[in-house]
């Protein structure tokens, strides 16, 4: 009798647990929140009117400076950066009291101002709005829309900032016939770089209001009430130290000067009357020739044909020529009256530049100067023995 066997099934594989759904990975979600904030920041007014005062800003300086860079770019060929004396050196004759009337300066009083008007709503306005509760309903981090809102008031910002340099760049290529070099754009990027994350520290600032205080004209009283008592310090304690290092440039440029003007006197071009010193036959004539040439080599924010005094003393030894005095009773000499002696062939010549830094004056926290009038005295001499060109 045979058995019917019964046919097991044939082993089936498992399923497998659970369904292999198909993933999308989600932005971050304070990167939307950041597209958002900077879609409503580029189409508000507040934008363009900050973008304006920003401008302005920044234009009032420029038109001033723009003159003296253009005759420098055409005389000034030997020194470096002459792109960022648009930024960073003021006009002659533009007293603005304490501050520095400089591109730089006025957006570093500006900048901030941005970063406060648009931190100092950006919670505190969604719930005046009605619209807080709703936004934190989302499926985010609350921590991320802070950063979101953080990350497109500062791209915003940023953007503004570009623009105003990217006006100041072609007003220099188109109206001066300045092109900036490599280095000088590498600088100017680096500023821009610190100026953004200067900016950064008042919104953040500003935010913190926002979410602190629940009325924004409130938190934007502090904001502006701390940057007028805190950040005004600092930035003329900044003022000052720019304003020192261009005290050194300044001086290292007039010695710089003196030595190059100089080679004629030692080499007896002046006192002969040859090359560029062809008509200076008289010795007036040739205090003129020199002091046009020693000029013509220093910066164009000195004004040195007004300003600088040049003594020139010769003798046969190094011991019969005396430092000159360029103060008397704190008070600078008299071009007029001021010794040119170039002397003949294998003199020993003392050649002495004096100069009256109004600037030194008004520094900010820096009270340099040492003349009466609070001119900061700058001197800088170059002695040698000439060559035996008799």
């Amino acid at each position: 009798m045979t058995a019917d066997a019964s046919v097991a099934p044939a082993p089936v594989a498992p399923a497998a647990v659970g369904r292999t759904r198909d993933t999308v990975r989600l932005r971050p979600g304070w990167i939307t929140i950041a597209g958002k904030e900077l879609a409503d920041h580029l189409l508000s007014v507040r934008l363009y009117v900050l973008l304006v005062v920003l401008g302005i800003a920044a234009l009032i300086p420029l038109y001033f400076v723009g003159e003296d860079v253009r005759n420098a770019a055409s005389s000034a060929s030997g020194y470096p950066a002459i792109f960022l004396y648009l930024f960073a050196f003021a006009p002659q004759g533009v007293n603005f009291g304490p501050l520095s009337f400089t591109v730089m300066a006025f957006i570093a009083i500006a900048a901030p101002l941005l970063g406060v008007a648009f931190g100092f709503d950006a919670v505190n306005g969604e719930r005046h709005q009605g619209t807080l509760p709703r936004l934190l309903s989302q499926p985010i981090h609350r921590d991320d829309v802070i950063n979101g809102k953080f990350a497109g008031g500062l791209l915003a910002i940023t953007i503004a900032l570009v623009v105003v340099v990217l006006v100041i760049t072609g007003f220099a290529m188109l109206r001066l016939g300045i092109v900036p070099k490599p280095d000088e754009v590498m600088r100017l990027i680096l500023w821009l770089a610190v100026t953004v994350l200067y900016v950064a520290l008042w919104l953040a600032f500003g935010m913190l209001l926002s979410v602190v205080i629940r009325r924004a004209a409130t938190s934007a009283l502090v904001g502006f009430g701390v940057w007028l008592f805190v950040a005004m310090p600092f930035i003329l304690l900044l003022f000052g130290i720019m304003s020192v290092c261009l005290f050194y440039f300044a001086n290292f440029s007039i010695e710089n000067a003196v030595w190059q003007a100089a080679r004629a006197i030692r080499t007896g071009q002046l006192q002969q009357s040859q090359g560029a010193y062809a008509g200076a036959v008289t010795n007036a004539d040739r205090k003129t020739a020199f002091k046009k040439a020693l000029c013509d080599r220093a910066p164009t924010f000195l004004d040195c044909q007004s300003k600088a005094v040049v003594i020139v003393q010769s003798n046969a030894n190094f011991s019969g020529i005396s430092e000159p005095s360029c103060a008397a009773n704190g008070t600078m000499i008299n071009d007029a009256a001021a010794a040119f002696d170039a002397g003949a062939g294998s003199s020993v010549v003392l050649v002495t530049v004096c100069y009256a830094w109004e600037s030194g004056g008004k520094l900010p926290f820096f009270k340099m100067g040492n003349l009466s009038d609070g001119s900061l005295l700058m001197q800088a001499s170059v002695a040698f023995r000439s060559e035996p060109f008799n």
